[in-house]
């Protein structure tokens, strides 16, 4: 069984930041790409990073240049430190990861934490 804990998050002032992380326990063989999702009631979940096992990074175009996404591999570990943060960030972010549980899958199981809230106030 694989399992997501993410902790951080909070509420901050426009302008200010925060990080959220996520670690992967469980049944782990190898952790590929992970990533962060938000969601804001009522809409759908959107994408936000992406951070690959040799650590390339990927962003969503709202959060270029504000946000940084990082891992630690041996912590099995995902960050996303963020800053210059908006009203329009508020939203349950979700961590993500592309597990394999055993060296004979044959491909990634795709694994989402139970969300963390991040509010942001003008």
């Amino acid at each position: 069984q694989v399992q997501l804990v993410e902790s951080g998050g909070g509420s901050v002032q426009a302008g200010g930041s925060l990080s959220v992380s996520c670690t992967v326990t469980g049944r782990i063989y190898r952790i590929n790409e992970m990533g962060w999702y938000r969601q804001v009631p009522g809409k759908q979940r959107e994408w936000v990073a992406s951070i690959s096992r040799s650590e390339s990074t990927t962003y969503a175009s709202f959060v270029e240049g504000r946000f940084t996404i990082s891992r630690d591999n041996a912590k099995n570990t995902v960050y996303l430190q963020m800053n210059s943060l908006r009203p329009e960030d508020t939203a349950v972010y979700y961590c993500n990861a592309a597990v394999r549980s055993s060296a004979s899958e044959l491909s990634d199981y795709s694994y989402l934490g139970q969300g963390t809230q991040v509010t942001v106030s003008s």
